[in-house]
């Protein structure tokens, strides 16, 4: 461990966390490149794209109908994933620092329920009667999204708010509001028309197909603003680690950084929910994959995020090339995957407490 310091700021830089972070950049670069070359897309001769045909693309040559596969569908549609999958991981590990909970997350707290019910509100409105026009609908979507979120948010962390934050008391009440929210969603799909019924449901799973340049700007541009943000925050997750009686007395006012922590965590997942729908237990599992793999703590918030992007991306290429006649959305893979891990953490939860009774 060393210490690095940058004018009046300084931080204990890990090397192990180092390692992972960069192994997992190695990862995200190694996935993005087979995702830009694998494909139904055949070269003129009828052979397949190579990672030198990519290559000449990127770099301006290359053949003209791979060019507008690579740099129109292709690389917008990973670079969303990318951003949403960092987005996501980084608003879990911010959510299990606040709870100090490996169980919390914006799936497990509500917070993606209450996207969902506003998103699911707007399209079921664009679709009756064309009250809402398609450009505003577009735009509809995503900001009800956030709103939502941040709505369900505030009220979970005000239900379970006796004297402090506990942390399965956060997740109990956040795992209520979801299914409350969870049944007012498909309440309106029930009574909805077919067609705003599957938009719906196809944003509910959580998908990249389709993912252009309009879905990248919004996230990229909410990255580049929160991003610095929560990490200057690090120290108010590092002063909660260690309990409300010592964050109290190193100074830390609980209720606001609390507050201000849960806020950016929201609007990471919501922004991140408004452009690829509700992929799931990205944000649950790729935090504890990290803190594992670095020995940390606590999660680590920017390993999480390069952890995140490699996980979606990795996971949109498998539900785009796992079926020959048709692609998977991708919050099918994620939540496959994801359902597993979150059993084994309630499992080892339970024996932790059997040992500890």
């Amino acid at each position: 461990m060393r210490a690095v310091r940058l004018g009046p700021v300084s931080w204990q830089l890990r090397l192990r966390t180092v390692s992972v972070l960069l192994a997992g950049l190695g990862v995200l670069s190694a996935t993005s490149c087979v995702a830009l070359a694998l494909g139904t897309y055949t070269m003129p001769d009828g052979g397949p794209v190579t990672p030198w045909d990519v290559l000449a693309v990127l770099t301006g040559g290359g053949d003209v109908g791979l060019a507008y596969v690579v740099w129109d569908l292709r690389l917008p549609r990973i670079l969303t994933g990318a951003l949403v999958g960092a987005a996501l991981a980084l608003s879990g590990a911010i959510t299990q620092g606040i709870a100090r909970n490996p169980l919390s997350s914006p799936d497990i707290l509500g917070v993606t329920a209450g996207a969902n019910v506003a998103a699911v509100a707007v399209i079921a409105l664009s679709g009756s009667k064309g009250q809402i026009s398609g450009a505003a609908a577009e735009i509809g979507v995503p900001g009800a999204a956030m709103i939502g979120g941040l709505i369900a948010a505030l009220v979970v962390f005000m239900l379970a708010w006796r004297r402090g934050i506990e942390g399965y008391r956060l997740v109990l009440v956040g795992l209520g509001a979801a299914s409350v929210l969870s049944s007012v969603t498909f309440w309106m799909l029930s009574v909805g028309e077919v067609d705003v019924a599957t938009r719906a449901v196809t944003w509910l799973t959580g998908s990249l197909n389709g993912s252009g340049w309009i879905q990248v700007t919004p996230v990229a541009l909410a990255l580049a603003i929160l991003v610095p943000v929560v990490l200057a925050g690090t120290h108010l997750l590092g002063a909660l680690h260690f309990g409300d009686d010592t964050a109290r007395s190193l100074g830390v006012r609980l209720n606001a950084a609390r507050l201000t922590l849960l806020v950016l965590a929201v609007l990471l997942a919501g922004v991140a929910t408004a452009s690829a729908g509700a992929i799931i237990f990205v944000a649950l599992a790729v935090p504890q994959v990290a803190l594992r793999l670095t020995g940390s703590a606590q999660p680590p918030l920017l390993t999480s995020a390069v952890l995140g992007a490699a996980f979606t991306v990795a996971a949109d290429l498998v539900a785009r090339t796992l079926l020959p006649a048709g692609e998977l959305p991708v919050g099918v893979i994620t939540a496959v995957l994801g359902a597993p891990y979150l059993i084994y953490l309630l499992m080892r939860r339970n024996r932790a407490g059997k040992v500890g009774a």
